[in-house]
């Protein structure tokens, strides 16, 4: 009988091929939507971002001509991208047709912080930061190259004064007014609907 041999007890490791990093069509850190802004002086607006929200830079590209083709900036947990505009483009700063038809909202933990820092900056006041009929400390700002950007944070509220700025609200509605927008914000009141 032939005898037997004795395999060896360590095994032989077998390496896997590495695998390629996987590959997704969505690039790391966005999300579904993600803003994108056309700004009148996209250096200028840069630097204002950084003042005003504490935004950091994560990735600029120049066009020739001094330009800023494309640039994406950090704004707390929240990507923001933009550009300069530019002749022959379908889209428009905010500045040259004379409005915005967008809000960005920044929610934070210190708003009136924030509110202060933006304005430093040289934010404009919209409507006052103050506590409204929904919870929050709620204010609007435009910013030097015309977006409009609200700040806000959730506060502790009696149900009574909710109820009370509510009713508020609603009757300034209903004169065809608009809470928040008084003379006394630097801002002319919004035109009444209708």
């Amino acid at each position: 009988m032939p005898k037997k041999t004795r395999r060896s007890s360590k095994r032989t490791r077998r390496t896997k091929p590495r695998r390629a990093a996987k590959f997704s069509p969505i690039p790391p850190g966005m999300r579904t939507v993600t803003p994108y802004l056309v700004v009148d002086g996209a250096d200028r607006a840069l630097e204002f971002y950084r003042e005003a929200f504490g935004a950091r830079i994560l990735d600029q590209s120049p066009a020739p001509g001094g330009k800023i083709m494309h640039a994406t900036i950090k704004v707390g947990d929240s990507l923001v991208m933009l550009s300069d505009e530019f002749p022959g483009s379908q889209t428009r700063a905010p500045t040259n047709v004379g409005a915005s038809t967008v809000m960005l909202h920044i929610y934070s933990k210190d708003v009136d912080r924030l509110w202060s820092q933006a304005v430093a900056a040289g934010a404009t006041i919209a409507m006052p930061l103050e506590d409204r009929f929904w919870g929050e400390r709620y204010g609007q700002l435009e910013d030097p190259f015309g977006h409009r950007w609200t700040l806000s944070m959730r506060v502790r509220m009696s149900k009574e004064e909710m109820e009370a700025k509510r009713a508020e609200a609603m009757a300034m509605f209903a004169a065809g007014e608009h809470p928040g927008y008084e003379e006394t914000s630097g801002s002319p009141a919004p035109p009444s609907p209708g």
